[in-house]
């Protein structure tokens, strides 16, 4: 009796301070975790929650000609962000993400800053994501075209089209420059099909979709700054901008959880 209202009382404790505990699997905050080498670049940015192996996202070296040339880098200001220009960080765990496109369920919250993207892979710019690195890149993307309008979506790994029913994508508004922006994605929990919704800036959808849902999926390791451990050609696929904030649960928020976070981060 004494345990559950203890657990009572702590779910009751985070959720009045607008993060809501159970499921969140990654909360990233530039106020926090972060460490910096002796040229003021991030080696790497600690998880605050979730297990021990999914707690380091660190700067990926292979592939680069140099290999600090990936790592972000600080901003001291109101708002502590990092600095992402066309680079990444990446959490090495293989497998701790796979769950969120097999029917669990998932939200998505992120607050960033876009500069003006240079050209790589047209209009992906990726500020995060858990693609497979090869076959069908199943797993989920947060993107931006290369006018800065924002989308995001998911890959079941039935097919490999760009865009088509087993790969949607949710196309929010162009996002203006020199300022920060809170969207969030969620989707629902089912193992047939989930709706997919996106916010921006906003506790109404400004995009919604249909997701047929593959339980033998595999997405893979989560990437900050990037929609994949690219290692083949990093930074063609990533985002410029600033991350300030990024926080991933394993379900999808009730919607007065998803008014608390907004609440709480923006």
């Amino acid at each position: 009796m004494i345990l559950r209202l203890v657990a009572s009382l702590c779910a009751v404790s985070c959720l009045s301070a607008g993060i809501p505990s159970s499921g969140l699997l990654v909360d990233l905050d530039a106020a926090k975790g972060v460490t910096l080498d002796a040229q003021g670049r991030v080696p790497a940015w600690a998880n605050q929650v979730g297990p021990d192996a999914t707690r380091a996202f660190v700067g990926q070296p292979k592939g680069r000609a140099e290999p600090t040339s990936g790592l972000p880098t600080v901003l001291a200001g109101n708002v502590p962000s990092l600095s992402f220009r066309q680079q990444e960080l990446v959490c090495h765990d293989e497998s701790a993400f796979d769950g969120l496109i097999r029917g669990s369920g998932c939200t998505w919250v992120a607050v960033i800053k876009v500069y003006p993207q240079r050209v790589g892979l047209k209009d992906v710019n990726s500020f995060f994501g858990n693609l497979r690195n090869g076959q069908k890149y199943e797993g989920l993307w947060g993107c931006l075209d290369d006018d800065n309008t924002v989308w995001w979506g998911a890959r079941n790994g039935l097919t490999f089209g760009r865009f088509d029913v087993n790969n949607p994508k949710l196309v929010g508004p162009k996002l203006a420059e020199g300022r920060f922006h809170l969207l969030a994605g969620r989707m629902g929990a089912g193992h047939a099909e989930a709706t997919l919704e996106f916010f921006v800036n906003d506790l109404k959808p400004c995009a919604t979709a249909r997701f047929p849902v593959n339980p033998k999926a595999d997405a893979s390791k989560l990437a900050i700054g990037q929609e994949r451990d690219a290692i083949q050609h990093p930074g063609k696929e990533s985002f410029d901008g600033e991350i300030a904030r990024f926080l991933l649960w394993d379900r999808p928020l009730t919607d007065a959880e998803l008014k608390a976070v907004f609440e709480r981060v923006k």
